[in-house]
This record gives structure tokens, C-alpha cells and sequence, in this order.
């Protein structure tokens, strides 16, 4: 059934259509009815999908320690900048670990939640003690100009921004845009492409399409990732997100394009079922938004994938001897965790971590950073 708010949407749309991006925006970003912006539940067991951070408070802890060493190391002030926090894990497991590595750094440390969900401002507070240094801000414009240089990180936060669909069919390019069919269905319907931004994207990138291709265009990133970064006046930029390399967007794998839904942890094909029931996700293009934040004065850190990151930064340090007979033991537990963020083949392994630095030249001699070259 389509939300009443969608449906009216689409009919006073010209043509009685959108666009897959002018889609996305209102089944997950409505102000009251949109996927993101409603109370419910979306990350872990009662949620529709599961983050790196939801694992186990490990993924938290091992950032701690490498924002410590960072901290140390350069002039950048401790100030750690979170868009997009979801339910608050992440920064409670992170900020409690700071506390036990470094006391006098965690007194000066403050860690600013950008988020645009109401909902998920309370559940960020109800989870982070009151007494840890939070501030709150529904966007980046209302965050002091005295916290823009710091550690700003991200996680899953690209892929779920609206995008374009393309489709190459009979020799040409078309978008795809969503309309609703006689009885009351949402459905696609192609037309030629004509967006501008859409074909200079192409044509930058030289992208080539091969007969029945789909494809999705994140205009949306590029748009935010210019924003993040002449926001960062100074410092690093942690990127961790699902990705591709242009050179494997002509793998058979991805001919009928990334775009899908996640539904109380069923993977759905389909991204008009459920409409702003349902989390909506692409995997984004690493090197459009590599290339971005090198043009705003960023150099590229490395980009690898989770695991490898992961072990690289000393994930590995976290496992435990452990004879305990009990898998529900803590140190199971943890130990389990580790192998699900670290195996080949695993979901964990589909993401990639991105590192920018403005000003400083660090992550190198924190990290062991190999740039991942596609398969």
C-alpha cells in the first residue's frame, strides 16, 4: 500500500512521476512518515538490517584506540564529529574505551552527533551517558564554527543517500522514475535521459554502459561530500561504507545495478515494495567520491577494505585464549565478533574504510594504509 503522503507526491509531480532520487528523498527522508525519520526500530534483532558497530563494542574500541594515538600524535584538537550516529553504539563504545586509554584526553574531548532524526536523537541519548561529552545538532550548520577541525566519521551513511537509475537499453541511455499504475501499484517507467548533471557525471567519469546495464548515479553523495568537506576545516575525514571501483561496474555481478532494500533482515530486490517501510541502500562509487575530496584539499590516506582495515589497526590484539565451554560467555562472544568483521566473504568484508587528511599526515605511521586495488 502507498503511504498516502508518497502517493500524493507523486501525482502532483510533473508527468505524475519521480525521479528515483525525488523517491528516495520522500519514502526515507519525510519529515514524519519517511523510513528514517519515523520511531521504529532499524538497526539489530528487532530492527531491518545490522551495522560493523551493532557486532559488538570491539568495532568501537579499536577506533578509540587509533583516535587516541591521532589525538597524540598531531595538533588536530580532540574533537570527533559522528553524521549519521543511528542508535548511539558506536559512540558509547568508543568513548567509554577513550576513558580507559586516556582520562585526560577524554576531559577534553568533545564528540559532536550530527543527526537529522529526532528519533534517533533520543535513542542516541537514551544509550550515551548524560555525563559524556555529547553535544546533539540535527545538522552540520548548527554546529560551532570552534568544532570544525577534528576526526569527522561516517558509517553507512553515503549509501543511503538518494540516487539516480539508468538504464541502457536498445543502444541508449534512460532513466528509470516511479509512477503509480491503474490499480494503485508504484511501478517504473523509462524515458531518455535528459538530466544535465547526470550526463556530465557520466562523461567525467567515463562511464560505459553495456546493452541491459543498470546503473545508479549518486548525485546526492557528491553534493554531501563537497559539503563535508569544505566543512572540515582541518583534520580527518573516516569514511565506511559499501562501495565499487568504475573498473567493476561492468561486472556481470552488477548488471542490474546495486539498488535494494533491507526488510526486517530479508534482502529485497525489489526498491518499490514496502515504500517507506523499508531501508533503501546503493553501493556507492569509490572514486567519484575519492576524486571529490582530493579537489577540496584532501590527501587520500587509503582506502581498504573493513577486514583488512580492521586487522591492519590491530583488531587481532582484541582476541582472547578462551577454553570456556559457554559460547555465550563474554569472551566468546568478543571472539566471535572479531572472526565475523575480519573473515573473507563475509558481510563485513563488503564494506571499505576511506581515509582523507587536510593538514596532517598521520594515518600512515598509525596504520600500516594499502590503497585496495579492484580484483
Amino acid at each position: 500500500m502507498i503511504p498516502t503522503f508518497l502517493q500524493e507526491k507523486i501525482e502532483k509531480a510533473p508527468g505524475q512521476r519521480l525521479d528515483y532520487s525525488e523517491y528516495m528523498m520522500a519514502a526515507l527522508y519525510h519529515p514524519c512518515e519517511g523510513y528514517y525519520m519515523k520511531p521504529k526500530n532499524k538497526v539489530g534483532t528487532k530492527g531491518d538490517f545490522i551495522t560493523s558497530s551493532n557486532v559488538h563494542n570491539v568495532y568501537g574500541k579499536l577506533f578509540a584506540k587509533l583516535m587516541v594515538k591521532y589525538f597524540s600524535d598531531t595538533d588536530i584538537p580532540p574533537v570527533i564529529i559522528e553524521v549519521g550516529g543511528g542508535n548511539g553504539r558506536f559512540a558509547k563504545h568508543l568513548l567509554e574505551e577513550v576513558m580507559l586509554l586516556d582520562a585526560p584526553l577524554y576531559d577534553r574531548l568533545k564528540y559532536v552527533m550530527v543527526e537529522t532524526s529526532s528519533y534517533h536523537i533520543k535513542l542516541q541519548q537514551t544509550i550515551i551517558s548524560d555525563t559524556a561529552p555529547v553535544s546533539y545538532f540535527t545538522s552540520l550548520e548548527e554546529v560551532p564554527d570552534q568544532l570544525r577541525k577534528g576526526v569527522l566519521f561516517s558509517n553507512e551513511l553515503f549509501d543511503a543517500l538518494p540516487v539516480h537509475v539508468l538504464e541502457y537499453t536498445d543502444g541508449s541511455l534512460k532513466e528509470v522514475f516511479v509512477t503509480i499504475k491503474e490499480d494503485g501499484r508504484l511501478v517504473e517507467k523509462s524515458a531518455p535521459l535528459r538530466n544535465a548533471a547526470i550526463l556530465a557525471y557520466i562523461t567525467r567519469n567515463k562511464i560505459i554502459f553495456s546493452e541491459g546495464q543498470r546503473m545508479e548515479i549518486p548525485l546526492a553523495m557528491m553534493d554531501f561530500a563537497k559539503i563535508l568537506g569544505e566543512w572540515l576545516l582541518k583534520g580527518t575525514i573516516i569514511t565506511v561504507d559499501y562501495g565499487y571501483r568504475f573498473s567493476e561496474l561492468s561486472s556481470q555481478d552488477l548488471i542490474k545495478g546495486s539498488l535494494r532494500g533491507y526488510y526486517q533482515h530479508q534482502l529485497i530486490k525489489d526498491p518499490l515494495k514496502y515504500p517507506a517501510d523499508m531501508d533503501l541502500t546503493s553501493h556507492i562509487h569509490l572514486d567519484a567520491l575519492e576524486e571529490c575530496l582530493n579537489e577540496l584539499g584532501f590527501s587520500h590516506a587509503g582506502t581498504m577494505r573493513q577486514g583488512e582495515f580492521l586487522v591492519a589497526a590491530g583488531v587481532l590484539d582484541y582476541l582472547q585464549d578462551n577454553q570456556d565451554p559457554n559460547p555465550f560467555s563474554e569472551k566468546s562472544k568478543q571472539n566471535r565478533a572479531i572472526r565475523t568483521l575480519i573473515m573473507d566473504g563475509s558481510w563485513s568484508n563488503a564494506f571499505h574504510v576511506l581515509i582523507h587528511e587536510k593538514g596532517t599526515n598521520k594515518w600512515h605511521k598509525l596504520i600500516n594504509l594499502e590503497p585496495h586495488e579492484p580484483q
